[in-house]
């Protein structure tokens, strides 16, 4: 199964902007997510279409699992 950790930050102009990490360390906590999206946000190391990230909206383990039925 693929594990990916997205962390979700609003930009300059409220729309949504996501980070993605594959495969992250399992035994991450809460308050270490926290401090690196503070960071992202401190540094201002991250641009997108509708300008810098300005805030933090959450962060989230998306799993996915993929069954191969046919390939040629």
């Amino acid at each position: 199964m693929n594990v990916e950790l997205q962390m979700r930050f609003r930009n300059e102009e409220g729309r949504m902007s996501s980070i993605s990490v594959n495969n992250p360390a399992e035994e991450l906590e809460s308050s270490q997510l926290e401090e690196a999206m503070d960071q992202i946000l401190d540094h201002d190391v991250f641009f997108t279409s509708g300008g810098p990230l300005v805030e933090k909206v959450d962060a989230r383990l998306v799993s996915r699992s993929v069954e191969q039925m046919y390939e040629a």
